[in-house]
C-alpha cells in the first residue's frame, strides 16, 4: 500500500515553486508542496487502448530511494532503478492509480525520460520550471513542465 500526503495548495498555482512558509500550527507539511501535476508527452496506453496523459508525482522520501536498491531486478540491472523509483512516486496517470513497475515499463521511452527529468526537478530543484532558448530568435524564457502544451490551459 502506498502512503501519500495531500498537497497544501500553493498560492501561485500548480506551476509555482514550492509554497512559502506555513502560517498555521507547527503541523507537518503546512505550506510545503508535496505533489506535482504533470502531462506526459505521449501518454500511457492501458490494456483497453485508452491513453492517459495527466498525472501526479509526489516528492520522494529517503525510503523511496533506498527500497529499490534491495530489489533483485535492480541488483541484476542498475538501469531498472529508475523504473522502480518512478513507480513509487507517481501516484496517478489519468484514471490509473495503481502505478507499479509494470506500468512504468509500458510507458513510451520519451514519457519515461520526461518523468525522470520531472523527478529530478521536483526533488533536487524544488520546482517544475525549465530554462529554454528559442531556436529562431535566441530569446531565453522559462516553461513549466507540469503545465499543458502551447495553447492549452
Amino acid at each position: 500500500m502506498r502512503r501519500t500526503t495531500a498537497a497544501a495548495p500553493s498560492p501561485a498555482g500548480p506551476g509555482s515553486p514550492a509554497g512559502g512558509h506555513g502560517t498555521g500550527d507547527a503541523g507537518v507539511g503546512v505550506g510545503l508542496r508535496t505533489e506535482f501535476p504533470f502531462r506526459l508527452p505521449r501518454g500511457y496506453v492501458d490494456e483497453h487502448g485508452t491513453v492517459h496523459r495527466d498525472g501526479v508525482m509526489r516528492l520522494a522520501t529517503a525510503r523511496d530511494e533506498l527500497v529499490p536498491l534491495r530489489d533483485d531486478r535492480v541488483r541484476e540491472n542498475s538501469a531498472y532503478l529508475s523504473v522502480v523509483l518512478i513507480s513509487r512516486v507517481v501516484t496517478r496517470i489519468g484514471a490509473v492509480d495503481d502505478i507499479h513497475p509494470g506500468v512504468v515499463e509500458d510507458l513510451f521511452a520519451s514519457d519515461l525520460a520526461f518523468l525522470q527529468d520531472f523527478y529530478r526537478r521536483i526533488n533536487a530543484e524544488g520546482h517544475t520550471r525549465a530554462a529554454v532558448t528559442c531556436p529562431s530568435c535566441q530569446e531565453e524564457f522559462a516553461v513549466d513542465l507540469a503545465g499543458g502544451r502551447l495553447g492549452e490551459p
